[in-house]
């Protein structure tokens, strides 16, 4: 013979008419019709063969058996919801978003990730990258981790590592020989446009924009082809490019600092990328770019 299952809807009908005492008003509490609660109470009397309410004037009671269940009623309610609570959680805590440069989130990044995957399997990561200039200000509420380029010395958060930004263009690009400097550079808000420019203006050299995206590979095919210089990170510097110099007539650049930002409360997901980030970005001191 099958044993009788106790269905929660069922369960959950019992217990709102236990409290209010009243067939009517359980319903209006369940947002249900006062029909469909009475069948719900007469499957479960059914299903478990012993009466569960008797009428009084005052509306319904318990009987002795609706009394002794109730106690089991509350018990696996309470359970049910907090099984839902936990898996709700952990299906919330097993995605990371993570917000990174565009050079890192196409170079640095995805060799990490894929270590990470191997290990922990059931942590999804969200990556986004772009300019990080904004991103820290949106912890907690876009991202859980951002990885950002700052100032040299400057910047909250934990330092990873220090880049030195550099001139890039095509090899066979010869910068000296421009009268006016072609630059393929990000929007506005990205910090090596803001270098670049001060930079060149500081050293009188003439130059204008000859290119702008957001994307990494866009400003590097541009550069690729010959058609202007642009800036990087030495440490992701393209591979179809090489670093211009002084020796080209072109100024120095600032270093810059990568660091880790991370929003509060990170849970145990989040964590665990955090650390093998830090762990894989980061460098011995005697490897450390300055």
């Amino acid at each position: 013979m099958t044993a009788a299952v106790l269905d929660p809807d069922l369960l959950m009908a019992f217990a709102a008419v236990a409290e209010h005492r009243s067939f009517t008003r359980a319903a209006v509490s369940l947002n249900r019709t006062q029909s469909a609660v009475s069948v719900q109470i007469r499957r479960l009397e059914e299903r478990i063969g012993t009466k569960l309410f008797q009428r009084t004037r005052a509306g319904v009671a318990l009987t002795a058996a609706g009394e002794e269940l109730l106690v089991y009623a509350r018990r696996l309610l309470d359970l049910n919801a907090e099984a839902i609570g936990v898996l709700r959680a952990r299906k919330r805590d097993a995605v990371v978003r993570l917000g990174v440069m565009d050079d890192y989130g196409t170079i640095v990044i995805p060799p990490l990730l894929a270590r990470f995957a191997q290990n922990h399997p059931d942590i999804r990561v969200e990556i986004e990258t772009g300019l990080t200039a904004t991103m820290p200000a949106r912890l907690g509420e876009a991202y859980d981790l951002v990885i950002a380029m700052h100032p040299g010395g400057c910047g909250d958060g934990e330092l990873l590592r220090r880049e030195q930004t550099v001139w890039a263009a095509a090899r066979t690009y010869r910068a000296e020989a421009q009268e006016t400097l072609p630059v393929a550079l990000y929007p506005p808000g990205c910090l090596f446009r803001q270098w670049a420019a001060e930079a060149l203006e500081a050293a009188g050299r003439p130059w204008r924009l000859a290119f702008v995206s957001r994307t990494l590979a866009a400003v590097e095919a541009v550069a690729a082809q010959g058609l202007a210089i642009t800036v990087v990170k030495a440490g992701t510097l393209p591979p179809r490019l090489q670093i211009l110099s002084e020796r080209e007539g072109l100024p120095p650049l600032p270093g810059a600092d990568i660091r880790l930002h991370r929003a509060r409360n990170l849970s145990r997901p989040a964590a665990l990328l955090a650390d093998h980030l830090q762990l894989g970005i980061s460098e011995p001191a005697s490897h450390i770019l300055t």
